[in-house]
């Protein structure tokens, strides 16, 4: 490189820190900018004396440890020689001052940067002219003004704003080009002026003017930017695009009912939305710009971070967060890549569900509720549909009903008896909808409509490839399939031997083996059997196994034939005719003396007769009212009247008794011969009698009739 002009080089005067040498008297004799700073004899470190400083160094308030601690130490400043680099050049403009060392390698003098760099202008070597391609490169103007307010230095985009040769520029008077005003105001004051418009050869750009002050304050030289204005313009435009994004961005955040924050790769929070979670972050938001969000997860703040996921796994992931104050928070985290795939942003959605939360348990529970209680009101609501099926008033049946009431609270084997028709299956789903296992199947099975073959495998089921034809993933059984509740086996008295032996090992053990299995299956169900057989009278015959007799006969319950409470005939009746009224849209009704009919007759089909007889009347009816005469072609009395003696229910007293029969002979023979002169001769009494007690029977069937319906 070559030599520095003498007269740039300062001498070095050092200040012993270890000597008894005045501070003062060392600042007076040092005029520049640095106090190098001896020890031992030797030179170590240097400090930076701005104005400031020196003003507390000579009023004493500075004291030499202080001093001492400000201090720089020598290594690394460049000696200035033939064979220095780009790099160290760089060094030398990037420190306040340059040390110069003699042959000896010991430092000698320093230059300042200031001097340094008009020296490079000056010269034309590698460093001097790498310096000018750095500032051609620049996009802006470029003019470098020494103390003289002459231009030393400018670049060619300069050159090109303003439309004037190098050397019409080279050593110019500035304010030949620029303002003499700025410039002149920019080297007393040392202050920097911005974006001001200039007229340099009729055109247009736009100046900055930038003292080059050292370190004393003194302003040793200017450096004007200048920008084109269509250049200028552009900024601006993009500036104001960029400006009315940004609104637009905070307006989006503003209206964004969640949390918004949005983070860097690092987890440093770079912005935030208006909308921020009351009492979780407990400081002001404000505060936290630039500040890594991962360490108040650290701090027990909340937890987990979602950031910390979204950086594990790189992809959208939704987290629950709890506070310390109970809060939850429902946190979203979206990554952002760059353009080389790499994490550039994370942006966080969090939205507070605490209370969300609670009323989403409430709800639970609600639901909860209300499905108990539509549970509950379901199982009232087939108990009533169930009860308006059982249409009786006969002390017979109310005795039955309330028997059936206290067997449904337990499990107990029942056995119901009886005629055919009389009612045994409404029976069995009384015991299953009054008691415990409402809920669970009823099943019903008729062991004498099925083949024998086929009932041992409808009872107990079978496995995969028990006999040919079965099915390919077996069969659950009856049994299986009602477990937990009812199993109704109808006719009971025609289940074959070799049934009746695995029905009562059902009966004793509670588990089924399923055919082509040897492992029992255990099972809970309640056995209800019914026949119209005479049970007892087959276990003496050898028809049916006594051991599953006993089995069965736990609680038995004889349901008396229709004969037996004739209360239920007019009730019974009147049910089916409202049934096929409200199904076919018709207003039929029944007549006392049709009614009295009903009740005369010994009914040997029992209730499923009785309904039987109402659809046909009903069907075949050409009037509304119903009488006793069209009720009597549809029975068949035959030779069952002429024996037929008068039906006494109940012990009474005889005259009621002697009532009754009188009442039942007079509407037999009103039916039979339709005038009180007939009947009256055929009873062998007066047609006054007859027309009396007849009238006398008919009003009272008639309130009766009344009592039922409103009933």
């Amino acid at each position: 490189m070559p030599a520095i002009a003498k007269e740039k080089i300062k001498p070095i005067i050092p200040f012993s820190v270890d000597g008894e040498e005045d501070l003062r008297l060392a600042l007076q004799k040092h005029k520049g900018p640095f106090l190098f700073l001896k020890k031992d004899g030797e030179l170590f470190a240097y400090a930076l004396l701005n104005h400031q400083l020196l003003e507390k160094l000579k009023k004493g308030n500075f004291s030499k440890e202080t001093l001492l601690r400000h201090a720089k130490p020598l290594d690394g400043i460049s000696r200035l020689d033939d064979h220095i680099s780009i790099t160290s050049l760089f060094q030398i403009i990037g420190e306040p001052f340059a040390l110069v060392r003699s042959e000896d390698g010991r430092p000698s003098g320093y230059i300042q940067r200031e001097d340094m760099l008009a020296e490079l202008f000056k010269q034309e070597n590698e460093s001097a002219h790498f310096l000018k391609i750095l500032l051609a490169s620049i996009p802006m103007g470029i003019f470098v003004l020494n103390r003289e307010k002459r231009i030393i230095h400018c670049n060619e985009a300069g050159l090109r704003m303003i439309k004037l040769p190098h050397e019409a520029v080279l050593n110019a008077p500035g304010k030949s080009i620029f303002s003499h005003d700025h410039i002149a105001k920019a080297f007393e004051t040392g202050k920097t002026y911005l974006n001001h418009l200039e007229f340099a050869n009729g055109v247009g750009v736009l100046a900055d003017y930038s003292p080059i002050q050292n370190f004393a304050g003194e302003v040793e030289g200017l450096i004007i930017v200048v920008q084109d204005l269509p250049m200028v313009e552009e900024m601006a435009l993009e500036i104001e695009y960029i400006k009315d994004l940004n609104k637009d961005l905070n307006a989006i955040l503003s209206t964004i009912y969640d949390e918004i924050l949005v983070v860097n790769a690092k987890g440093e929070l770079l912005r935030y939305g208006e909308n921020i979670i009351e009492d979780f972050w407990q400081v002001d938001v404000k505060t936290l710009i630039g500040k890594n969000i991962l360490d108040f997860e650290d701090q027990g703040l909340f937890t987990p971070s979602v950031i910390r996921l979204v950086m594990e796994k790189r992809k959208k992931v939704s987290v629950v967060q709890e506070t310390r104050t109970g809060r939850k928070i429902l946190a979203v985290g979206n990554p952002v890549f760059n353009e080389k795939g790499a994490l550039d942003r994370i942006i966080i959605a969090s939205r507070d569900i605490t209370e969300t939360t609670r009323l989403k348990t409430e709800l639970k529970e609600m639901k909860e509720i209300s499905a108990r209680y539509k549970k509950e009101l379901d199982q009232f609501k087939n108990k009533d549909r169930f009860l308006k099926k059982m249409i009786y008033c006969s002390p017979k049946m109310e005795k039955i009903m309330h028997q059936v009431k206290k067997i449904a609270e337990f499990s107990s084997t029942v056995l119901l008896s009886g005629e055919s028709g009389v009612g045994k299956e409404v029976i069995a789903q009384a015991i299953h909808q009054f008691g415990k296992r409402s809920e669970k199947p009823f099943l019903k099975l008729n062991c004498g409509a099925i083949p024998e073959t086929l009932l041992e495998s409808e009872l107990f089921g079978y496995v995969k490839g028990a006999f040919t034809g079965a099915e390919k993933n077996g069969k659950e059984g009856y049994f299986k399939q009602a477990d937990g509740g009812i199993l109704f086996l109808d006719e009971i008295g025609e289940l074959p031997v070799h049934l009746q032996v695995k029905l009562l090992r059902v009966l004793q053990e509670q588990e089924v083996i399923p055919i082509g299995s040897t492992t029992p299956i255990k099972i809970d169900v309640q056995i209800i059997a019914a026949t119209n057989q005479n049970l007892a009278k087959m276990v003496e015959e050898g028809r049916f196994r006594e051991d599953l007799y006993y089995r069965l006969n736990v609680i038995p319950i004889r349901i008396p034939p229709l004969r037996e409470r004739p209360e239920d005939i007019s009730l019974l009746a009147f049910h089916f005719l409202q049934q096929l009224n409200e199904k076919y849209g018709r207003k039929f009704y029944l007549t006392p003396d049709a009614i009295n009919v009903l009740e005369c007759y010994p009914w040997p089909g029992n209730v499923r007769e009785l309904q039987n007889i109402i659809e046909r009347l009903v069907v075949t009816a050409d009037h509304a009212a119903i009488d006793g005469g069209f009720v009597s072609q549809f029975l068949t009395f035959g030779s069952e009247r002429k024996k037929m003696k008068p039906v006494v229910t109940r012990i009474m007293p005889l005259q009621e008794a002697m009532e009754s029969v009188e009442e039942q002979l007079i509407l037999l023979a009103m039916n039979q011969y339709k005038t009180t002169t007939k009947a009256a001769k055929a009873l062998g009494i007066s047609q006054s009698s007859v027309s009396r007690k007849y009238q006398k029977i008919l009003n009272k069937k008639n309130r009766k009739t009344e009592d039922a319906v409103f009933k």
